[in-house]
């Protein structure tokens, strides 16, 4: 990679949702810059193969909207250096058709979820640490038929602001992640929806999903990745409370 992250080396990383997609990238990549990274999600399968590729990278079992769970985890964890609260989940259906426990299930994926690691995330973390939130586009903008998702999307970076004026005075720093369209299995899903619901191809739908990136693309993991990886660099201390949008200019 082309940045430097020898201060990577042995530093304990906690990512949440690292079974797939963007977590996974992020873990591996954390994990190749020599950092100690733990890894959650709920599906056991999915841990252990992304931990299979890197002798670094251990699994853990656990629901980011267990509460319990979660304060166990930090506890036996000990003191950590940089925790990216990645965990989400989408739903989609007119509003008028949303039920209460649909709107439930994203704000305890996509904002409950995130609140826990970052509280358990801050009681551990070490001077100079990091916290990361992986909110969306969705958190700064509105979309049609998702909008639990964006709700809890856009209370993701108010937390990271409100966060990150409660420590400002800290040797932390706290900043919230907004990609655009990823290619992802929770995209795959998107696709998937959209053609049930529409009657669309797969083909049609991803391309209805790439055009609203300006430059006619789906965005990859590894660029959100290595914002993440940036963030959590030396030279970007002055970068706090900000939510940054990788998007390719989608406005």
């Amino acid at each position: 990679m082309s940045m430097s992250v020898s201060h990577l080396k042995a530093k304990r990383v906690v990512i949440t949702g690292g079974g797939s997609g963007i977590g996974a990238d992020m873990a591996l990549a954390f994990a190749e810059a020599g950092a100690e990274v733990t890894i959650t999600g709920r599906r056991e399968g999915p841990l252990s193969a992304i931990a299979e590729r890197h002798a670094t990278i251990e699994p853990a079992v656990v629901d980011v909207t267990d509460e319990t769970a979660m304060v166990a985890l930090f506890e036996r964890l000990g003191e950590v250096d940089i925790v990216i609260a990645n965990a989400g989940a989408a739903e989609s259906a007119p509003l008028s058709r949303t039920s209460l426990a649909q709107w439930q299930r994203m704000l305890d994926v996509n904002l409950t979820g995130v609140f826990l690691t970052l509280r358990e995330g801050l009681r551990h973390l070490n001077d100079g640490g990091r916290l990361l939130a992986v909110s969306s586009t969705a958190g700064l903008k509105g979309y049609a038929y998702v909008a639990p998702y964006c709700a809890a999307k856009h209370g993701v970076v108010g937390l990271v602001r409100a966060l990150a004026q409660e420590v400002a005075g800290r040797d932390i720093t706290v900043n919230a992640l907004c990609p655009g369209f990823t290619e992802t299995p929770l995209l795959e899903a998107s696709v998937a929806t959209i053609v049930a619901k529409t009657g669309q191809t797969p083909e049609q739908a991803r391309a209805h999903l790439q055009a609203t990136n300006p430059s006619g693309r789906l965005i990859q993991p590894a660029e959100v990745t290595a914002t993440a990886l940036w963030l959590c660099g030396p030279h970007s201390a002055a970068i706090h409370g900000q939510a940054i949008s990788i998007s390719g200019g989608e406005a």
